[in-house]
């Protein structure tokens, strides 16, 4: 039937993550790091659908499935094969959406191949029938409810931001960590949380840093997994430091950004002095802050 590549990013953690109206929300942090996905479609004789190449991605394989069995209805093919390749340079367990992307970049793979298009809306879904994800198949800067969808709010294009990312170290299983309820904590720091989301907010929309910097830096401070706060203090100490505007986190993971003006064009003297300053990370990179959306 077809062949069809995709590439979809991965994110430094989130810009701000919380409850509203008692609904979970993130706001999207896209980094330039993609997964990419090559589907090569073909029709079988046998009812049903089958994926091949992706054994080892046993979330990739599910969200394949789901998208086939939507083709193959809409199409009336009684049965599809997938065959499919991922290439992922971006950490998993790290908070830095390597299975949203994955995820992202197969279905959006099969679309393409099968001749047909998945909406980031139908993308989401498919995504939040494995697990819950980062809203990385939405264009721009999004805010999204990473557990059942209910919120999908577009804010727009990042302002000229980069990050240089810090690895604490170790993994973060997602699964796991969205089945423990949290809802108490994000009702005890909702003022905190609103103040950084309308900052954000206000921040994208007027091409701010600045902003953006400070909502993203207050929803650290408050959200942070209990383990990452003296990282969080010691990566705002050295923002304040080096005048960038701010952090971010991973809020289910274990990295942290220090937020850059990329106007301000000091990205690699930044770099280099975090590489010094924390030689104790288990890792440091520089990323460009991105607008989310599938490539082909």
């Amino acid at each position: 039937m077809g062949t069809a590549s995709a590439l979809a990013p991965g994110t430094c953690g989130e810009l701000v993550q919380g409850m509203t109206g008692g609904v979970d929300f993130l706001v999207t942090c896209p980094i330039n790091q993609f997964s990419r996905a090559t589907v090569t479609l073909s029709r079988s004789a046998m009812p049903g659908t089958f994926v091949r190449g992706i054994d080892h991605l046993p979330k990739s394989r599910r969200a394949v499935h789901a998208a086939l069995a939507r083709l193959s209805q809409c199409k009336g093919m009684p049965g599809l094969v997938a065959d499919v390749t991922v290439t992922n340079p971006i950490p998993a367990g790290k908070g830095m959406g390597s299975s949203s992307a994955d995820i992202t970049a197969v279905v959006c793979a099969a679309g393409k191949a099968a001749g047909a298009e998945f909406s980031p809306e139908s993308v989401a879904d498919i995504a939040l029938a494995v697990e819950p994800t980062d809203g990385v198949m939405f264009p721009g800067i999004a805010m999204f409810d990473h557990r059942h969808g209910k919120i999908v709010e577009l804010l727009g294009t990042p302002p000229p931001m980069e990050v240089i990312v810090i690895d604490q170290g170790g993994q973060v299983d997602t699964l796991e960590f969205n089945r423990v309820e949290r809802a108490e904590h994000w009702r005890s720091v909702a003022d905190a949380t609103n103040e950084a989301l309308e900052l954000v907010r206000e921040g994208v929309r007027r091409c701010d840093p600045e902003l953006v910097g400070r909502g993203a830096t207050i929803s650290a401070r408050v959200g942070r997994p209990d383990d990452a706060a003296p990282w969080v203090e010691r990566a705002a100490e050295f923002s304040t430091e080096i005048g960038a505007v701010g952090i971010n986190v991973a809020h289910s993971g274990t990295v942290v950004g220090v937020l850059l003006d990329a106007r301000k064009r000091q990205s690699k003297p930044a770099y280099r002095r975090a590489l010094e300053e924390f030689t104790d990370a288990a890792d440091v990179q520089h990323f460009r802050i991105i607008g989310g959306g599938v490539r082909f």
